[in-house]
């Protein structure tokens, strides 16, 4: 788990830089910071779309996952658990919840969370994720900078689910194949696109009630694989 708390770790000091930075940033800089972050978010989310290695399944995990997701009211979960520490912190700060729940989205979607994870679990070869974590680092710093203090908090659900993945590797590994990954990364992909457009307020999508769909996409390949069609 060694990859993982040095992610963790990484969103931690980025977030803290950020905050650090934001005490001298005014209000209009922040938002145009936050804008450029939503085109940049945008711009990510299409490259790893164009990654599926199977369009039409990842189309219906999406669509799937976005069923269960409003069924069970994930962003809405998700949202209580930044007001619920927002509450516990003492905080009035409007973007809390917001920091969170955008930051955790980001750093939880995609393959190279899954496969750092799997290879520091399997290996102790944590190379993978310590690139994540440069990454992710740079990213909690700019969006703790626009957004604040909630950022941070992002940090708890990744140790939490890569944390996971690395504990279970031997399990998980056998798996994941190469176009499996694909399409979850493809998935994830259009996750993050969802979530730029949100941060430069063009749309309210609810990103959080797509993610089932990463789950959806494992699920769906190994059941084509055992029809005997």
């Amino acid at each position: 788990m060694t990859g993982t708390l040095i992610n963790t770790g990484a969103i931690l000091v980025g977030g803290l830089i950020g905050l650090f930075l934001r005490r001298g940033i005014p209000e209009n800089y922040s938002r145009t910071v936050q804008d450029a972050l939503g085109l940049l978010i945008i711009v990510i989310g299409i490259q790893y779309g164009f990654k599926a290695d199977n369009v039409a399944l990842v189309g219906l995990s999406l669509a799937i996952g976005a069923v269960i997701g409003e069924w069970r009211q994930w962003e809405a979960r998700l949202e209580n658990v930044g007001v619920r520490l927002q509450k516990a912190l003492g905080r009035e700060e409007s973007s809390f919840v917001k920091g969170f729940v955008s930051a955790t989205l980001l750093f939880i979607v995609g393959a190279m969370g899954v496969v750092g994870a799997l290879e520091d679990g399997l290996t102790g070869n944590h190379q993978i994720l310590i690139i994540k974590a440069m990454l992710d680092g740079i990213f909690s710093m700019l969006f703790s900078a626009s957004m604040g203090i909630g950022v941070l908090f992002s940090a708890f659900p990744i140790l939490i689910y890569q944390g996971s993945i690395s504990l279970g590797a031997e399990i998980i590994k056998p798996l994941l194949t190469d176009p499996m990954l694909n399409n979850i990364t493809a998935l994830g992909g259009i996750i993050i696109a969802g979530l730029g457009f949100n941060m430069l307020g063009l749309t309210r999508i609810k990103v959080g009630n797509i993610l089932p769909g990463i789950i959806v996409v494992p699920l769906l390949m190994a059941l084509i694989k055992f029809l005997p069609f």
